[in-house]
């Protein structure tokens, strides 16, 4: 079992809070986390003197790009706590190119086999089937919420949309209702109802690559029929100047629900997508509290530099150990592997407070 760090204090530099080690008491406020202890989370100690938020794993990427035969690219991929081990659904290009989902398991959430073939969904109604002649499927999200997986992707469907399904043993997986129309992306669900309503994060978009977007929050009594739906945020200068999407599953905390997004920035090369954070009101997660200036990771590495689509750090998916606050986010690099980082949720919570341009 790794070491917990000693206590951390903040630290300001030029305008932004970083971290250092220190021996004492940290003078933060406790914070609550809500969820589960994770003690086998996949862990590595924030390198000797980084002052940084959000750390790289050492060993990066977990996944290379061709772990199956068939896969020209693995990135973009979600990753849940699954029988005291881990299981997920991953983004698996093939080598046409064609974009599919593929389960995966692991016993230490770093090392994974994942299934050679995609996965088939099974029509949860008879409705269902009109949908579901497959043209693509990528990006997506898993979260357990009463006594499910539910899994939310990219979906074709004449375009791209909100494909949503559920599953208990990440074999059998049962196809519900796309949840919006063409064109959206970045579906996210929370993973608990709020008011007795399921509600979903999405980015509405485009047929192409979308020079534009804003996260929306949109709300399903059944998670079949989304309505509510209200704006959340804009894109807003710098590195999240062109469009804005939701990452991994919001992290529920004493300060607001954790939304770890991307931002992405239109550069004389091309796109550039980093990682922020915002926290968003409890009960109306439409109401932003706080939102990172500053990002908390931008492609830096080669892996991340390099790839498919240069330039690409992209956050679907987050463990956390609820009662030390360890956080470990995986996500695609250069649209071409996916690696991992590691945090403290009250580190970051402190971080997005004190660096909002709220």
């Amino acid at each position: 079992m790794p070491q917990i760090r000693p206590a951390l204090q903040s630290e300001h530099r030029t305008g932004l809070t970083f971290f250092k080690q220190d021996s004492g008491v940290s003078n933060m406020p406790a914070l609550k986390i809500v969820g589960s202890a994770l003690p086998n989370i996949p862990w590595e100690e924030r390198p000797a003197g980084s002052g940084e938020v959000l750390w790289r794993y050492s060993a990066n990427p977990i996944i290379p790009r061709d772990l199956i035969p068939c896969s020209n690219s693995i990135f973009n991929s979600a990753v849940v706590p699954y029988n005291g081990k881990f299981a997920g659904v991953f983004r698996c290009d093939d080598r046409s190119r064609l974009q599919q989902l593929h389960a995966g398991f692991s016993d230490d959430g770093i090392t994974w086999k994942l299934n050679p073939k995609r996965i088939e969904f099974k029509a949860d109604t008879a409705r269902v089937k009109e949908i579901q002649p497959f043209e693509f499927g990528y990006d997506p999200r898993v979260v357990w919420i009463e006594d499910r997986y539910y899994v939310t992707w990219c979906n074709g469907h004449h375009g791209p949309t909100i494909g949503v399904a559920y599953t208990k043993d990440f074999k059998t997986f049962r196809q519900m209702e796309n949840a919006l129309l063409p064109f959206n992306r970045n579906g996210v669900l929370f993973p608990r109802k709020i008011n007795k309503k399921y509600v979903m994060l999405s980015r509405p978009s485009d047929n192409g690559h979308t020079p534009f977007g804003s996260i929306y929050v949109s709300e399903s009594p059944d998670m079949v029929h989304w309505g509510c739906h209200r704006w959340v945020m804009d894109p807003s200068g710098g590195w999240q100047s062109t469009k804005v999407g939701a990452g991994p599953i919001p992290i529920e905390t004493s300060e607001g629900w954790l939304m770890i997004y991307h931002g992405v920035l239109t550069s004389c090369n091309g796109f550039v997508y980093s990682m922020g954070a915002a926290l968003l009101d409890l009960e109306k997660p439409w109401k932003v509290i706080a939102r990172t200036r500053p990002y908390l990771m931008s492609p830096w590495t080669d892996y991340e530099c390099v790839g498919d689509v240069p330039n690409v750090a992209f956050p679907c998916a987050a463990l956390v150990d609820a009662p030390s606050g360890r956080l470990a986010v995986y996500y695609g690099a250069a649209d071409t592997t996916t690696a991992l980082a590691f945090g403290k949720v009250e580190e970051i919570v402190e971080f997005t407070k004190k660096n909002s341009k709220v």
